[in-house]
């Protein structure tokens, strides 16, 4: 319970109405989660506008209410608090109602197309295994210690995340790695954190159906780096071509890493192989599980935050070593004596480049690439012809089908990959809509040598059709269509 005008100091307010002097039991932005003594904060949305729903909040408990616009017909005894963006707003306010606990830990948010998830993941794992106090936020799951809670979002929203942030605290977590989609960063989801670094991995297409276009894509994801004091350090890829862009601005402290450019943080691939890289890091010698070049950055990474986080050098390399890539990411599954499976989370044609360009460099006489690949439903359509051009250009057969096709026709979203393709490349091709006979097909084309790669899911263990969520695991088919064969 906390008096309202403190939950509202250093929230930017425009005008006032009622008594700020009364105490708030909880806070919500869904009037479905109001309950009595609540602070209601109207967010527009993506879908539905908050501003709608003030009298319902009201009716549940509600006696304070945040908006952009105040209604004209006002109920007595409720205290109205406009505001210029309810969503940046939330942040801060959720962020003062749980004590801003962010400001007990270091929080490091790691935003990119590719590598989020396994940036973060390590990163636990890693002080996790050092016997340091961490937390996490992921689109795998979120974990206070070592306790995983399930994931809705690849970033929570901003309430959620305080709270989660405040269980951390509680838990007595030292440091918090979290991904920052660029949704989260645009919705301000991020507002009220206070964070210790941020870490940008690379930027490829994506989500253009949200961002309008791939410049907007790129500012929203600069937005993570605009939020830095001058206490955090801000780490970006050098490698990557619209590194500079993201920590053009910025306070932070700006340091770099990369494999091929001159960086604070430079790494050197010595050997990659099925069962692991060899890196050269910084001066020293790194062996690790994970596999490709992909990969490689992301351990190069890892590394740089734990040096900007002021870890002693022998001890992190000691468990660098050790770490095991997050599920779903370049995970190899039960297979045939002599074959090789492989499930991963590619879903972008540069995450899928790398997955294919990595798997190519394993074969050996006569190998075969069978990949299965689809792509999303209500999502950005013009990736998908470059979804299938890449799966084509490394692969010996493909099998086009279903991803979470959710309220589009399966067939129409092959039939949009199919057109990134010219004739000869679409002999290679064999479209399949159904998921699981997909996968079955491609386990029985497999023979002595050959690598079977299912891309696109990863972790996930659904397929969403027709807003219907039905069990579906990609390395549980995998395995049971090996099974058959």
């Amino acid at each position: 319970m906390k008096l309202l005008k403190d939950i509202l100091y250093g929230t930017r307010i425009q005008e006032t109405t009622g008594s700020t002097h009364v105490a708030i039991e909880d806070v919500a932005f869904d009037s479905r989660q109001v309950k009595a003594f609540s602070l209601f904060v109207a967010v527009p949305g993506t879908q539905m506008d908050g501003h709608h729903f003030i009298d319902e909040a009201i009716a549940k408990g509600a006696i304070a209410i945040v908006a952009e616009k105040i209604p004209e017909e006002k109920k007595e005894g409720i205290a109205y608090i406009r505001v210029h963006d309810t969503a940046a707003s939330l942040g801060p306010i959720a962020a003062a109602f749980y004590d801003h606990p962010s400001a007990s830990m270091k929080v490091i948010a790691v935003t990119g197309t590719n590598g989020k998830t396994t940036t973060v993941s390590l990163l636990h794992q890693l002080f996790r295994s050092m016997g340091r106090k961490a937390g996490m936020l992921s689109t795998v799951e979120n974990r206070i210690l070592d306790r995983a809670i399930p994931a809705t979002h690849t970033t929570p929203d901003a309430l959620q995340m305080q709270r989660l942030f405040r269980d951390m605290a509680d838990a007595g977590c030292r440091y918090v790695f979290m991904e920052a989609s660029s949704h989260s960063i645009h919705q301000h989801r991020l507002a009220g954190t206070q964070l210790a670094g941020a870490v940008f991995t690379n930027i490829t297409h994506e989500h253009l159906d949200y961002h309008g276009d791939f410049n907007g894509y790129i500012q929203a994801k600069k937005g993570l780096f605009d939020l830095l004091t001058s206490e955090a350090f801000a780490l970006y890829n050098q490698d990557d071509p619209h590194g500079m862009d993201m920590v053009h601005d910025t306070k932070g402290r700006i340091v770099d890493y990369a494999l091929t450019s001159m960086a604070d943080y430079r790494g050197r691939i010595v050997e990659n192989q099925l069962d692991g890289l060899h890196l050269h890091v910084s001066g020293h010698d790194v062996y690790s599980r994970l596999i490709g070049g992909f990969n490689a950055y992301n351990l190069i990474a890892v590394y740089a935050v734990t040096k900007e986080l002021g870890m002693e050098t022998m001890e992190v390399l000691t468990h660098l070593s050790m770490l095991k890539p997050p599920p779903g990411r370049f995970e190899q599954v039960a297979a045939p004596e002599g074959v090789t499976a492989v499930v991963d989370y590619a879903h972008t044609p540069d995450a899928l480049d790398n997955v294919l360009k990595t798997i190519d460099t394993f074969r050996t006489g006569n190998t075969q690439v069978i990949t299965v690949v689809g792509c999303g439903g209500n999502r950005d359509r013009t990736k998908r012809p470059i979804m299938a051009k890449v799966a084509v250009k490394w692969s010996d057969r493909v099998f086009l089908t279903s991803d979470n096709p959710r309220n589009e026709n399966p067939d129409e979203i092959i039939e949009d990959m199919r057109r990134g393709l010219d004739p000869i490349e679409a002999r290679k091709c064999i479209a399949i809509a159904n998921r699981r006979e997909a996968i079955r097909m491609a386990a029985q084309l497999t023979q002595n040598g050959d690598i079977v790669i299912v891309a696109g899911k990863g972790h996930e263990t659904y397929q969403e059709i027709q807003g219907v969520r039905h069990d579906f695991d990609d390395r549980l088919e995998l395995i049971n269509a090996f099974k058959l064969v």
